[in-house]
């Protein structure tokens, strides 16, 4: 069952294990439960599952941090370490022993086991069912143990899913599950229930991969008296061949593709998509992210993960940036990795041209790349390819070009009009004097149009480039 949560303030978390990077498929986890905290007022609180002390380190934990900081993704007060709560989960399970919803298990790991093969040799469940369930206290040896959950014998356990329905699961199909191991540690499932219970989580949005410990985490809250949250399991990440992602469909760590280049935005956009639907809107902004988001518009099928669609995104979401925000895309991207700081001169540059630059790239990469005439600096070579645009006969018609640029009022029409006397003059296209001019100016034969090349730069460094190709021989 689920409780309901009308008149609770909303809690979502996000709940990883530090034993790697910040994962693709939980990034979108905890973007919804994000979305869904945020635009409803609520707190989204972040808990680090570190009880595995084998493969938790601080190095993954900082990671993940870093990555949910980097996604914009901010939560509510300090991550809380499930590992340094391990008191309070033995404490949880001594209370359901002494009110009876538990029990002192002595089975040895060996009386287990026999049990399990003899029941697999005879064909019968192979659900271990202890013989300790209903020995009296009085009656128990001075001997190791783990305490079980005393879980319903007879009836189901409904689990009533926001995205998957009502989930119904036999009692009889589920065994008593360990709370406490013999050494006295929590099982996760045990101190998952109870970290959800302390930090007020109204709502569990988690992948569906869970949904099997729904209905076991049900019975403990129901031993404990203490409220369902609002289930919502959703369906995981698959690659473009619809198998679970893995290492061989690329990039799997969220740092992954900040190296890339994707803005944080257009990320959070994809990510957002990625089982989630609002109509056929593909591009939005957070604003509408926050309006729109809710748990209805989560289908039940595994998203396939398309990075041709992630690069789309990402160039409208380039394109949509104002200057100042591309300037901070870019400062954001060259902070990954040692670079030389930009100029005060280079950096006006590329502000200036920030409007040509930006509705053509699909990456912050490929946005610096396009930028090149405005970061570079006389004297300009030409690459091998541009090279070829210049031979003796281009350099002539650049130096009669240049008198018509010098009283030219540099503006676009009326550098059309002065190219317009030259090419006609000579009885040419513009396109045998842009290669030789996207050579002089940028040193390649792939860059921004030449007007607005000329346009960024300003009369005195484009009549500059100009000279110092025509001075060459």
């Amino acid at each position: 069952m689920t409780s309901s949560q009308s008149e609770t303030p909303i809690v979502t978390r996000f709940a990883p294990s530090p034993t790697g990077f910040l994962h693709i498929g939980g990034a979108r986890t905890a973007l919804f439960n994000w979305l869904y905290a945020r635009a409803r007022g609520g707190k989204f609180v972040l808990r680090i599952e570190d009880t595995d002390r084998a493969r938790s380190t601080p190095e993954a934990t900082q990671a993940i941090l870093d990555g949910l900081t980097w996604l914009g993704l901010d939560w509510d007060g300090d991550a809380i370490s499930q590992f340094e709560r391990a008191d309070r989960h033995a404490e949880v399970a001594h209370t359901m022993l002494a009110q009876g919803t538990a029990y002192k298990c002595f089975a040895s790991q060996d009386e287990i086991a026999a049990f399990r093969d003899a029941a697999k040799a005879e064909g019968r469940s192979t659900l271990y069912f202890s013989p300790w369930r209903d020995v009296p206290e009085a009656e128990h040896p001075d001997a190791p143990y783990v305490v079980r959950l005393k879980a319903p014998r007879d009836g189901e356990t409904r689990v009533d899913d926001a995205v998957q329905g009502t989930v119904v699961v036999q009692n009889a199909q589920l065994d008593d599950m360990i709370l406490l191991r013999s050494d006295g540690t929590p099982t996760y499932m045990l101190a998952v229930v109870v970290d959800d219970h302390d930090m007020g989580v109204t709502h569990v949005i988690r992948g569906d991969d869970h949904l099997n410990n729904a209905s076991r985490q049900e019975q403990i809250y129901a031993a404990m008296g203490w409220s369902i949250p609002v289930w919502a399991h959703i369906p995981l990440i698959h690659g473009a061949d619809g198998k679970k992602l893995s290492k061989r469909h690329g990039a799997l760590g969220i740092e992954d593709y900040a190296a890339m280049g994707y803005p944080a935005a257009a990320l959070r956009n994809y990510l957002a998509r990625l089982g989630w639907s609002h109509g056929d809107d593909e591009i939005f902004t957070d604003a509408q992210a926050l309006e729109w988001f809710d748990l209805d518009g989560i289908g039940k099928a595994p998203a396939r993960l398309d990075l041709k669609k992630l690069e789309h995104t990402s160039g409208q979401h380039i394109a949509m940036m104002t200057d100042d925000e591309a300037m901070a895309a870019v400062d954001a991207y060259r902070s990954l990795e040692p670079v030389e700081e930009f100029s005060a001169t280079q950096r006006q540059t590329l502000q200036r041209a920030m409007y040509c630059l930006k509705p053509s790239a699909r990456t912050i990469p490929q946005l610096i790349e396009k930028a090149e005439f405005a970061l570079t600096s006389r004297p300009i070579t030409p690459d091998a390819k541009a090279a070829k645009a210049l031979d003796a006969v281009s350099r002539g018609i650049l130096i009669e070009l240049t008198p018509h640029l010098q009283t030219a009022s540099w503006s676009r029409d009326a550098l059309e009009e002065a190219f317009g006397i030259i090419t006609d003059a000579h009885g040419i296209g513009f396109g045998k004097l842009a290669g030789p001019l996207r050579a002089v100016l940028a040193g390649r034969s792939v860059t921004p149009s030449v007007y607005d090349m000329m346009l960024v730069l300003g009369r005195d460094e484009t009549l500059a480039r100009i000279n110092d190709a025509s001075a060459e021989t």
